[in-house]
């Protein structure tokens, strides 16, 4: 199966999340096209997404890093709904994997939750594409932090 994702970065974002995106999709889909626009911010993200579908991604991730004060998380959450606007308007994923500088006690933390959201999110894209997600349904996963487990 070959697939093109479309990738969407950001200047403001304190680790290269792309890389480790990058990284996961080519472990778990060997043939797929990577297409990447890099932006200074969050609030670029919606424009970058547009153009990546427009030149025929199947798929977006959005890579976004949203500092702690108020300002960033309304502009996170005006953003994100235009984000959820392309998705319907275009019928495209677009998978948001934000950061929020908040979340963690320190930067070391906040790097391993950065690495570890960004890959299991590109990971889940995969099997989203190939309709191979459902049997996960239901399981607790988390990105960015440890699974809860299923309730039985």
């Amino acid at each position: 199966m070959t697939v093109r994702v479309g990738i969407v970065d950001t200047t403001f974002a304190r680790v290269d999340m792309a890389k480790y995106a990058i990284e996961e999709l080519r472990n778990n889909e060997p043939s797929v096209i990577i297409e990447r626009i890099t932006v200074p911010g969050f609030k670029n993200t919606p424009w970058a997404a547009k153009q990546l579908i427009n030149k025929g991604v199947d798929a977006v991730m959005v890579l976004g890093w949203i500092g702690p004060s108020l300002t960033d998380k309304i502009t996170y959450a005006v953003t994100s709904m235009g984000l959820i606007m392309l998705q319907i308007e275009y019928d495209k994923p677009i998978v948001d994997v934000t950061i929020h500088e908040d979340e963690a006690n320190n930067e070391g933390e906040l790097f391993n939750i950065a690495v570890d959201r960004t890959r299991k999110h590109a990971r889940n894209l995969i099997l989203m594409l190939r309709g191979e997600l459902t049997k996960w349904a239901g399981m607790g996963l988390r990105q960015g932090r440890p699974d809860a487990g299923p309730i039985m």
